[in-house]
């Protein structure tokens, strides 16, 4: 026989039946539809703690800060929302309007605020 995959309890009725009760259906879905949001909700908590860094250490509009400084503090390069190539082929990664430049060789970052000419 069947069981509810919530309750365990063994399914009485029709032979297609999932759940033995609507409370059971209902807990089901909202559980997946929680674990489906969690994800969301993990992402979008990551991209505001690196915009508040970002924000943070770039008040002058350019500014450079080493690396070890900004993940030490919670942020995370590999969440950003969108992407800029310069002229020099250079890719910043922003987090809404502030966005970073990972110079490898250095072990820094410059950090930019996001400019009008940047659009096209």
């Amino acid at each position: 026989m069947e069981k509810c995959p919530v309750c365990e309890i063994e399914l009485k009725g029709r032979i297609d039946k999932k759940f033995c009760s609507l409370k059971c259906k209902s807990a089901h879905q909202y559980q997946k539809r929680k674990s489906e949001e969690d994800l969301y909700y993990k992402i979008d908590k990551q991209l505001k703690i690196n915009r508040k860094l970002l924000k943070l250490y770039n008040k002058s509009g350019l500014s450079t800060i080493r690396k070890q400084k900004l993940i030490a503090d919670g942020f995370d390069p590999n969440y950003f929302t969108h992407y800029w190539k310069n002229h020099k082929d250079q890719v910043y990664l922003f987090c809404y309007e502030y966005g970073f430049l990972d110079l490898k060789e250095k072990g820094k970052y410059v950090l930019i605020t996001h400019q009008a000419y940047m659009n096209n």
